[in-house]
């Protein structure tokens, strides 16, 4: 048959443009698809053969080759797969040149906006559309393929301009080569040199190390010298996708270094098969060390994806939510919704799939830690706990589950954590909430006036000191039907019910300072919107503290940090009616006519009740002033 010659339509330069500068974000990924293409090409052949045992087909070396020749600047890369013939050229390889339409090109644009699932769907896997990812690299390309158990061979070139050509060859050898007539060199457009060995070795290393077949390399040989034996460039050590049995821990440990540039070991391995109507494949690692920048917003997470063992995308964030960022490993699909150049998942059923199990498993994986091993466990929590905590806010499904496998700081220990179901394992007959408290640290809300009526009555108060710990406990709310309760939150009575003796005194006490409470109140107007009677404090004088449903301090300011505008609001003062200084109070509030001092007094009380829980004076030079002159007078 003669050499014919095609012409693309109208709209073929557009299109051929949009693939070669648009569609992929990275040239070298050109050498990706045609290793993709090869192997499939292996694997149909191997299919082939199990299905018809009289196929006159060599199947018993099959690999990939690529071959450099730096004098005439081309790059082929070569299968022994099943090939094609020539209808099916101008079927797959035309998939471009005959499908040149403006409907066409609407669909490619849909697929690559995200917007046209089903013409994602529809174009990938067509060998077209990868095969012509070469063009970003070369200025001509030449195909040569024969299909097994064909005689004829094709061959197929185009300059990705105007017109190709297809023509019949009659010594063609089974399967596909396609020969890059390369550009020259520009590092600037990250075009590199790909006559370059060591740039071959690297490319193929990063996107094809895991691929099935071996991708052989031969090296070029001095002058005068015979030809050296093939380089086999890739591992073909796919580890998630071998028995458990098969891999050592140290082969285990090396992919995890080699993936998440950690020299440590992991401090847990997980393996996840999932079989049926969508499978894929996953090995994941827990860190034994949290990362420095895990809190910062550069932090790259996310797991390797890969889809038959070819590699997509380095951080793939779909597959794990944010709070567990600090997981790394590999996920590999049998087949997966992406775009035209594989670089963007789509938000399929198939990834948010994906997420649920690989979320679910990473959170059994750390319940079999607190169940088994405690070391494991207080390691993980140590390291992670903080981010962990994050998804009580943000992944509402998995929140009892996140909630099962945390554990908090508490006034039962000094030194051991504690479950929420072992609160409540300890928590007397008659208490009916989860009492907790939150702070920098657990020095500084031990040492708070809101623990004193707790520490007396022997109450457990979870000691809360991150900051993530201001937002998830309002947004929980409550556990196993208990409320979550801050202590420095409205109003606190730890009597007993129904104790007459004790609401008696409370009733006499409310009498006796109901002028003072009042005058305060007025005083102070313009930092606090009440002043009340305290059933918290045993040691203070006063303590400030916020209504129920207010925020505290430290939230305001974690959200002006984040630059949202927050009003300020005015908080509550309480007083211990038992305290010295109150009683004192009371008592010169009611003999004195000239209040004046007693106003700096009140001053002083509340500031020294903001300072008790790590606030700042609302003007520190006067509040110097006034302790400066009442030492004066003592003198």
């Amino acid at each position: 048959m003669p050499t014919e010659t095609f012409e693309f339509q109208v709209e073929a330069r557009q299109l051929l443009q949009l693939m070669i500068h648009s569609v992929y974000s990275n040239k070298e990924v050109f050498l990706r698809e045609l290793v993709s293409n090869a192997s499939d090409a292996l694997d149909k052949l191997r299919l082939e053969k199990l299905r018809d045992d009289s196929l006159d087909a060599d199947a018993s070396d099959l690999h990939i080759e690529i071959d450099i020749d730096k004098e005439a600047r081309t790059l082929t890369v070569r299968d022994n797969g099943i090939g094609m013939s020539y209808e099916e050229v101008g079927q797959l390889i035309g998939t471009i040149a005959n499908s040149g339409t403006a409907t066409f090109l609407k669909e490619l644009r849909e697929a690559q906006d995200g917007a046209g699932e089903a013409g994602a769907e529809g174009l990938i896997g067509q060998f077209g559309v990868g095969f012509y990812s070469g063009f970003m690299a070369a200025d001509e390309m030449t195909l040569v393929t024969r299909r097994a158990g064909e005689s004829q061979g094709t061959r197929w070139t185009s300059r990705g301009e105007a017109t190709y050509t297809l023509e019949t060859v009659a010594d063609a050898p089974q399967g596909t080569s396609v020969t890059l007539h390369l550009k020259p060199a520009d590092p600037e457009n990250q075009l590199h040199d790909y006559t370059s060995p060591w740039t071959i070795r690297e490319i193929v290393k990063r996107y094809s190390d895991f691929i099935t077949w071996p991708i052989r390399m031969v090296p070029e040989a001095a002058d005068g010298e015979t030809a050296p034996e093939p380089e086999t460039l890739n591992s073909m050590k796919a580890l998630w996708a071998r028995s458990r049995d098969e891999v050592s821990d140290d082969e285990y440990h090396e992919l995890y270094k080699h993936i998440s540039h950690d020299w440590r070991e992991p401090l847990e391995t997980i393996r996840l098969q999932a079989e049926g109507t969508f499978e894929y494949q996953a090995l994941l690692f827990v860190p034994a060390h949290a990362p420095h920048d895990l809190f910062t917003r550069d932090f790259k997470r996310g797991v390797q994806l890969y889809v038959k063992r070819v590699f997509i995308m380095d951080d793939c964030e779909a597959l794990l939510p944010p709070y567990l960022r600090f997981v790394k490993g590999v996920v590999d699909a049998a087949d997966l919704s992406l775009n035209v150049s594989r670089e963007i998942l789509q938000q399929d059923r198939h990834i948010r799939m994906m997420q649920r199990r690989l979320t679910k498993k990473v959170l059994s994986t750390v319940k079999d830690f607190m169940a088994k091993d405690a070391d494991r466990y207080a390691t993980f929590w140590r390291e992670f706990g903080t981010v962990l905590k994050e998804g009580l806010l943000t992944d509402t499904e998995n929140r009892d589950a996140i909630l099962a496998v945390s554990s908090f700081a508490t006034t039962h220990a000094d030194d051991e954590p504690t479950t929420l179901p072992q609160y409540l394992e300890r928590m007397p007959d008659g208490q009916d909430d989860i009492y907790y408290i939150t702070g920098e640290s657990r020095q500084s809300i031990e040492n708070s006036p809101h623990m004193e009526a707790f520490r007396a009555k022997g109450i457990e108060v979870l000691l809360l000191t991150d900051a993530v710990d201001e937002v998830w406990v309002d947004a929980v709310g409550e556990y196993e039907g208990k409320k979550l309760r801050s202590i420095a939150k409205g109003e606190i009575d730890l009597d007993v019910k129904g104790d007459e003796k004790a609401d008696e005194e409370r009733e006499k006490q409310a009498e006796e300072y109901a002028g003072l409470l009042g005058w305060m109140r007025e005083r102070l107007d313009e930092d606090i919107k009440e002043v009340r009677l305290s059933a918290r404090l045993t040691v203070s004088p006063a303590c400030v503290v916020s209504d129920a449903h207010d925020l505290t301090p430290a939230l305001e300011n974690m959200y002006r940090a984040m630059g949202q505008e927050v009003p300020s609001t005015k908080r509550i003062l309480e007083l211990n009616p038992g305290h010295p200084l109150v009683k004192g109070l009371n008592r010169a509030y009611e003999e004195r006519e000239d209040r004046t001092e007693l106003v700096e007094s009140a001053e002083l009380l509340h500031t020294l009740a903001v300072l008790a829980e790590g606030g700042q004076p609302k003007d520190p030079a006067r509040f110097v002033k006034l302790v400066a002159d009442r030492l004066e007078r003592t003198l």
